[in-house]
């Protein structure tokens, strides 16, 4: 059994699950072998279990390296876990940066297609990813690379060939997608949970077992995914889900109840100037703490800049599409740079929806002190 990646933490667990189901030989690849931290240890593990195992050098998107390790030990089943990330916003992205991600995910993968396509292999299952999917903020370089492994996956089982990819979610105990600050926060704020990796297992075994060419494993919580994604323009890809339906009909139904900026605009029109401020500035530090992951707008101080919160340029589009949503107003890309506090972006809002000239430090002035008072 070939398992790329093999030392990582995906493809520990993969290992331990293979040894544990009667593989006799594992090899564990990685681009540096043996030296890579924790492989002895694993190495042991696995031979504790009656497995032989070798933990081999190879960067698999290195075709002649795979080539040559390939030759001393043909697989009968391969995995390919391997993968690399080098998230940023789309403005950030280069070619190098997508070539970093691309070669160990989608190049190597197609390496182990042409180099084992004569082989009768039981298995050739690939490690891919939700993003490739449902998309993800921040890695388009990881969805491209993940949709060609899984449009591979197709390619193969149209040949008659073994193919299963799997697009996973966020896995706990170290997944690749875990790092236990920004990335995981990210995901949890999008409604992905970190999967027990016993699960995740469980649910990869099953997918074998069923023989799916592209199946999705990953812990999600639909309400919140809704949300988020909607905040930018809905997904199509998911309103299939019948939990989706659920969480699109409630908010039609509150859709329906109200009619989007015209009531927005409305009901700030009945309002005093005071009144109309708090209104907006908390509409702001609602949806900025949502973004930060905080329980609530009294969290987020009313007049200090967003960079100071916490906010990243990922984060301040995340930001800038809620508020739109919110308000109905289609706010430049840069708002939340241009307006760098909840105070001065809410006296934006209230110039745009009003249709009033604001007095930004007037307004700022007076927002500040009334949000003091109320924390």
């Amino acid at each position: 059994m070939l398992v790329t990646g093999g030392t990582g933490a995906l493809g520990a667990y993969t290992a331990r699950w293979l040894a544990r189901s009667g593989a006799e030989h594992v090899v564990l690849t990685s681009r540096r072998g043996p030296d890579s931290p924790g492989a002895a240890e694993l190495e042991a593990e696995l031979e504790a279990l009656g497995v032989d195992v070798t933990v081999a050098a190879c960067d698999v998107a290195d075709r002649d390296a795979l080539a040559g390790l390939l030759a001393e030990h043909p697989p009968t089943a391969v995995v390919h876990t391997a993968g690399v990330l080098d998230d940023g916003v789309l403005d950030g992205m280069t070619l190098d940066r997508m070539e970093k991600v691309c070669l160990p995910k989608a190049r190597a993968a197609l390496n182990l297609h042409e180099l084992t396509r004569d082989l009768d292999l039981t298995a050739f299952v690939l490690f891919s990813s939700a993003s490739g999917v449902l998309g993800s903020a921040g890695q388009a370089n990881y969805a491209a690379a993940n949709a060609f492994v899984d449009a591979l996956a197709e390619q193969r089982r149209a040949a008659g060939l073994a193919a299963t990819s799997v697009a996973w979610g966020s896995w706990g105990g170290g997944g690749l997608a875990v790092d236990g600050g920004v990335i995981e926060d990210q995901l949890r704020q999008s409604g992905v949970a970190a999967m027990a990796p016993e699960l995740a297992i469980t649910a990869l075994r099953q997918s074998l077992d069923l023989a799916d060419t592209n199946v999705v494993i990953a812990d999600i919580d639909w309400e919140r995914f809704v949300s988020q994604s909607a905040s930018a323009r809905p997904n199509r890809l998911v309103v299939d889900v019948p939990e989706v339906e659920r969480v699109l009909a409630a908010a039609a139904s509150e859709e329906n109840a109200e009619s989007g900026t015209s009531e927005l605009a409305r009901r700030l029109n009945e309002l005093s100037e005071a009144e109309r401020g708090r209104v907006l500035l908390d509409l702001v530090r609602t949806h900025a703490a949502a973004v930060l992951g905080h329980e609530g707008a009294g969290e987020v101080t009313a007049n200090r800049a967003f960079r100071d919160l916490g906010f990243d340029s990922l984060g301040a589009v995340k930001l800038r599409n809620r508020l739109s949503t919110a308000t109905g107003l289609r706010l430049p890309t840069t708002v939340v740079y241009d307006y760098s506090s909840s105070v001065e972006l809410a006296g934006y809002l209230q110039a745009e929806l009003v249709g009033a000239d604001t007095d930004t430090e007037v307004f700022a002035s007076r927002q500040t002190t009334g949000a003091e008072e109320s924390d």
